[in-house]
This record gives C-alpha cells, sequence and structure tokens, in this order.
C-alpha cells in the first residue's frame, strides 16, 4: 500500500481557513468570538526573546511533524511492499496438484489450478482453447456430421471431476448415457455451452469457469464455487417432435 503524504500549508490563508476549534485545540485554549483566545493582541507567546504569533506556532508543528512523518512512514511502506512481494513458489504448488491428482486417478494431461487469493490460473497444454466467456475445452475427437440444434435431444457420456481431479460423477459407471434436449436450460450453463458445437461421435473435455458451472448447495455435487473438467463423449443427436393423442401430448425424438 503506497502512502500518500501531502506537505503541511504554508500559506497563512490557509491556515487561516482551518477550523476554530481545532487552532483552539492545538493552542490548548478555549474559543471566543475573537479566534481561539479573548486574551488581548498582547498576549502571545515568547520563546528565546522572541514574539511569536499563535499561528507562527501552529504552522511550526506542522511542518515539525510532516518532517518526521516523511522520514519515518516511508520505511514502513517499504517493508510492507517489501513483505507482499515474496515469490510465489508456483512450481512446488504445481508438483503438490500432480502429486494429489495421481492419488485422485486422474487422467492424463489433466489441468492444473493455481489459487492465489481470489485468483485462479488454469495451467493447461498449448493444444486447450479459451473463448471469450471463459469456458476452455480441447477436442480429442471431432466427429462427424451437423452440431445440435435447440429442440434436438443429444445422447452422452460424461466423467465429471472436480480440480483436484477426483471423479465426481460418471455415466460410465450408472451404465447408461444422458439424454437431454438442447435448449431448455436443464444442463449446466457451461456444459450445454461446451457441447452445443460437438458433433456426433467427438470427445471433448471441457474446463469450466465458475460463472458457467453447476448451482452450489447440500443437493448437489458441488460444495464450493471451483472450476470443474468435464470429459464427453457425444454419442448421437436426435431430432424431436411433438405428438398429440387424445389429452395426452409429449415429446418423441429419434
Amino acid at each position: 500500500m503506497l502512502l500518500l503524504l501531502s506537505s503541511p500549508p504554508s500559506s497563512p490563508s490557509l491556515m487561516q481557513s482551518l477550523p476554530l476549534k481545532f487552532l483552539c485545540a492545538v493552542q490548548g485554549q478555549g474559543e471566543s468570538a475573537h479566534a481561539c483566545t479573548n486574551k488581548k493582541q498582547k498576549d502571545y507567546i515568547v520563546q528565546d526573546s522572541s514574539i511569536l504569533h499563535p499561528e507562527n506556532v501552529l504552522r511550526r508543528k506542522l511542518v515539525l511533524s510532516a518532517l518526521v512523518t516523511a522520514f519515518v512512514f516511508p520505511t514502513l511502506s517499504s517493508n510492507a511492499k517489501t513483505k507482499n512481494m515474496n515469490p510465489y513458489n508456483e512450481k512446488r504448488v504445481l508438483q503438490q496438484n500432480r502429486n494429489i491428482q495421481k492419488q485422485n486417478n486422474a487422467p492424463d494431461d489433466f489441468p492444473n489450478f493455481i489459487r492465489e487469493g481470489f485468483e485462479v490460473k488454469v495451467i493447461a497444454p498449448d493444444d486447450y482453447i479459451k473463448r471469450d466467456s471463459g469456458l476452455i475445452y480441447r477436442d480429442f475427437e471431432v466427429g462427424t456430421g451437423d452440431c445440435p440444434k435447440d429442440g434436438q435431444q443429444v445422447t452422452f457420456h460424461y466423467v465429471g471431476y472436480n480440480e483436484s481431479g477426483r471423479r465426481i460423477d460418471s455415466t460410465y459407471l450408472q451404465g447408461s448415457p444422458a439424454k437431454i434436449r438442447m435448449g431448455n436450460k436443464a444442463l449446466v450453463p457451461g456444459f450445454e455451452e461446451g457441447i452445443r458445437d460437438m458433433k456426433a461421435g467427438g470427445k471433448r473435455r471441457i474446463i469450466i469457469p465458475p460463472d458457467l458451472g453447476p448451482p452450489v448447495g447440500p443437493s448437489t455435487f458441488f460444495s464450493s464455487k471451483q472450476f470443474e473438467v468435464f470429459d464427453v463423449e457425444l454419442l448421437s443427436i436426435q431430432n424431436c417432435e411433438r405428438r398429440t393423442i387424445g389429452f395426452y401430448s409429449d415429446v418423441v425424438c429419434n
């Protein structure tokens, strides 16, 4: 933190503009209609056989105080600045992260998340792509055909991880893929953005920032706002249409 020091007022007009109560408090005397004291003009302060007006005494005190401050506070500020400039041991933190990811059986080339205060640095290979929204992804296989559109149903497998590489959910373990219609806001915003330009047969890793991430709470897998990583395999894209039989209506996807 930088401390900005202003020089003491040197103009009598500035001194006269100070509140009367302040000037009285400095001199240790009471207020009156005549500035700080009701004494006559002869009641000046005598120092070293010279006569000083109270305003001159106050000015000297302020100058002395400013000089002391100018010599003392820069040293304190410099110490604080040096303390805040301690180098951040990123290499050590990276190694700790890799050790934790290894214990969690994280996949190869899993990204690293370096936290320093409120800032998070994502470290990933150069073939990852970052969008303006903050979403980061990497294609392992591109797939073929068209990308899904609103109203269409997508069928996909996925594995979800937290920042430490611990698996938090998997459709592979559940034994069946997930199915969802696009455009219904039923998916995590970052997840839907990540698969919107995928093609059937494609495989992609999606790194979702907290702003595009899932809700946080006791009823979800997520207890805090963190980056989430999903490995997604898009199996198929189906067209859907609404079917009405009597009073019954539903949506059928082929």
